[in-house]
């Protein structure tokens, strides 16, 4: 089953009175229960390609649907919740609510989400043993390293077991330890639950847990490798 879709997708940003082009043209598609890495230098349109797959940014022209949804057709409260309730987000920015502790960032999603606290309790403490952050589950975010922040933002992203989980440089603020613990949490969520997964990233060693490579080059995926 497909459940993203980019039908000749082009998007660009104003720079000053210019508009400086980032994809020019963009077909993909995803299946259900993939693992895809997007590679690419910077400024190839990685980030751009992630946001408009997410719905946070909408395309110039093109398509960008998901689950047959065309994104740029809903209304800003409709696609909130279609996000909240199917999608799953790692910033590079790790985008966390800096009065909350680590525990209440994990939190907040299942809360929007209506979920029982007994329930909520269970599935955080679970997160934060599983993301290594049981000892500083009560700090807030300027009290944490870039390492345990980027592990609160992974917390976050899977704590509401979305069915696509969209991921920018998801072990960028990490060691090679963590990292590697933290792939294959994720890797274990796609092969039991079928959550699929794209990362964006340099790093080979987050690509070699994909089965699928995109290249981007120049606001165009130039070729594909499948491993």
């Amino acid at each position: 089953m497909i459940i993203v879709s980019l039908e000749q997708v082009h998007k660009g940003y104003k720079l000053g009175k210019a508009t400086v082009p980032v994809l020019k043209g963009v077909n993909l598609q995803l299946a259900e229960g993939e693992m895809v890495g997007i590679m690419g230098p910077s400024g190839s349109g990685k980030t751009t390609l992630l946001n408009l797959m997410g719905g946070i940014d909408l395309p110039d022209r093109g398509k960008v649907l998901v689950y047959n949804r065309d994104l740029a057709a809903m209304g800003d409260r409709q696609l909130a919740t279609f996000r909240s309730e199917t999608l799953g987000f790692i910033f590079q920015s790790f985008n966390l609510i800096p009065v909350l502790t680590a525990y209440e960032n994990i939190e907040y999603p299942l809360v929007l989400q209506g979920i029982t606290k007994k329930e909520r309790w269970r599935r955080v403490e679970a997160m934060l043993a599983a993301v290594g952050l049981t000892a500083v589950k009560n700090h807030r975010p300027d009290e944490l390293s870039g390492g345990q922040r980027q592990r609160v933002a992974i917390g976050r992203a899977l704590i509401t077991r979305p069915k696509l989980v969209i991921a920018d440089e998801p072990t960028g603020n990490l060691d090679h330890q963590t990292g590697k613990v933290i792939m294959e949490l994720m890797k274990q969520l796609n092969e039991r639950a079928k959550t699929t997964f794209v990362l964006a990233t340099h790093d080979p060693v987050v690509a070699s847990y994909t089965k699928r490579v995109l290249y981007l080059r120049d606001g165009l995926v130039v070729r594909e490798e499948v491993q």
